[in-house]
């Protein structure tokens, strides 16, 4: 840079920063410096930030070094003070604009740490009452990154933030649990037809779908139990490969201790760090977690759609509540919205899911790339899910009703029936009432007493609606 150029800088909108690659000119009143413009003009990719939970995350991690640092004498306090200030300042929510890099990024999350760190040391610069870019009070590097590395640090940050968005996405299964068992209560005297291959079968207790329902739910809610542990388990103060280059070693042993305290969360160190550094199968497995939750959300939804089709033409058993008119021609149509846009959530899960595997898979040696990528789904498909699983609560389970009158002439019109007078007329009699019912239109029921295979009062025990919904043969004292 020239003298006049400077001499620009000085007294103009810009200050000039430095970094390995050479000089330029920085905004003079921003937090970030020269390596986050650089990534910014790298990578053009999503025009998106960072999710705000890795934001907090890495600022979280930030503020425990900082503090670990200063208690094994590597940082002065006035210094770490600041550190830490600032960190606390982007946790409350300020900043956040200064994170300006592509959550799509190459090098592994070296942009978004250096993000961090540049951010961090210009505001606690400003702290200390200097001005940004007079990195001699603070430095990104050598203070704001002591002892770390991108390749701990990143990966711990995604850690924390999809655990954070686990335990709220936990919450609110937990919710959809609680409402499901409601429904199953509600409707457990609702007799309706069962289907299979979307053909009728044997009569069900419409409460009876609704508790089968809930127990996929409460598989997926100890799913993401363990889904969490996954998480939990960090390689901070493995540094760049898992070795520990560079970290003292009362860093090592103290960082992860004190990140729990900052974070409000139950952490562990990984056992084996170089092992947890190349290694990203936890977050296929959380990744795994979340797609059996959406696939078991949208076969959900796709029943209620089914059941409360109609409402004349349809199989019409259940209301949805009317949340919004459903068509701009078709005055009164209304649609099962809800379901659709939890099914839509559920499809793009099993994306990014897909995504998720091939980047686990695709590192090489000592690190894996492809973390950001991996971040950038999984955190909004946990953070997805959570949403969906709240609307789907509050605007449809809640509000579902049964059509019982319906429900009940179905069973009774149904050929189904016949599958509870088998055993008491052998199944080739029982296959040829079927077949009539079918043909001529004419009830189960009507065509049994015709033929003579039983007379009403037997076929009344053996009908019984309720009986058929449980184990065991209706009526089975007559078969002795």
């Amino acid at each position: 840079m020239t003298d006049k150029q400077r001499v620009e800088f000085e007294h103009g909108p810009y200050r000039s920063e430095h970094d390995s690659i050479g000089e330029r000119a920085v905004p003079r009143d921003v937090y970030y410096g020269v390596q986050s413009l650089r990534a910014v003009e790298n990578f053009p990719i999503t025009g998106l930030t960072m999710h705000r939970e890795i934001i907090n995350s890495i600022a979280e991690i930030k503020k425990a070094s900082a503090i670990t640092n200063y208690e094994i004498g590597l940082l002065d306090k006035k210094v770490a003070d600041a550190i830490v200030r600032a960190c606390e300042e982007i946790v409350e929510g300020k900043l956040h604009e200064e994170f300006i890099v592509d959550p799509i990024q190459g090098g592994a999350g070296t942009s978004l740490n250096m993000n961090a760190n540049e951010v961090i040391a210009n505001r606690a610069i400003e702290l200390l009452g200097g001005e940004k870019g007079d990195y001699t009070l603070v430095n990104p590097n050598d203070h704001v990154n002591c002892g770390q590395s991108t390749n701990d640090v990143f990966p711990s940050a995604g850690k924390l933030a999809v655990l954070k968005l686990l335990v709220r996405a936990q919450i609110q299964l937990e919710r959809l649990y609680t409402a499901l068992l409601q429904k199953a209560e509600e409707f457990d005297d609702v007799i309706k037809m069962g289907r299979t291959q979307m053909q009728d079968a044997v009569p069900i207790r419409l409460g009876q779908e609704f508790r089968a329902y809930s127990e996929a739910i409460r598989r997926d809610i100890a799913r993401f139990e363990r889904a969490m542990d996954e998480m939990r388990c960090l390689n901070m103060g493995g540094t760049a490969i898992g070795t520990g280059l560079n970290a003292d070693e009362q860093y090592l042993r103290r960082i992860v201790p004190n990140l729990s305290k900052v974070s409000g969360l139950r952490l562990v160190q990984a056992f084996n760090l170089i092992d947890a550094t190349q290694n990203l199968d936890e977050f296929v497995a959380v990744s795994g977690a979340v797609k059996t939750c959406a696939v078991n959300l949208s076969k959900m939804s796709n029943d209620l759609r089914l059941m409360s089709s109609g409402p004349r033409c349809g199989f019409g058993e259940i209301n949805l509540p009317p949340r919004q008119n459903g068509s701009s021609i078709m005055p009164g149509k209304v649609n099962p919205v809800i379901p659709e846009v939890v099914n839509q959530v559920a499809f793009n899960i099993m994306g990014n899911d897909l995504t998720i595997t091939m980047a686990a898979e695709a590192g090489q040696l000592e690190l894996n790339a492809f973390e950001p990528i991996i971040f950038w789904n999984l955190t909004h498909a946990v953070e997805f899910l959570t949403y969906a699983v709240s609307t789907l609560v509050d605007n449809c389970i809640q509000g579902i009703t049964a059509n019982r009158d319906r429900c009940r002439e179905m069973v009774e019109n149904s050929v189904g029936i016949i599958t509870a007078i088998c055993p008491h007329v052998g199944y080739e009699a029982a296959a040829n009432v079927a077949k009539k019912a079918i043909q001529t239109g004419r009830s189960v029921r009507t065509i049994t007493i015709e033929e003579g295979l039983l007379d009403e009062e037997t076929l009344n025990k053996i009908l019984d609606p309720y009986a058929m919904t449980e184990p065991g043969i209706p009526a089975k004292e007559l078969l002795d």
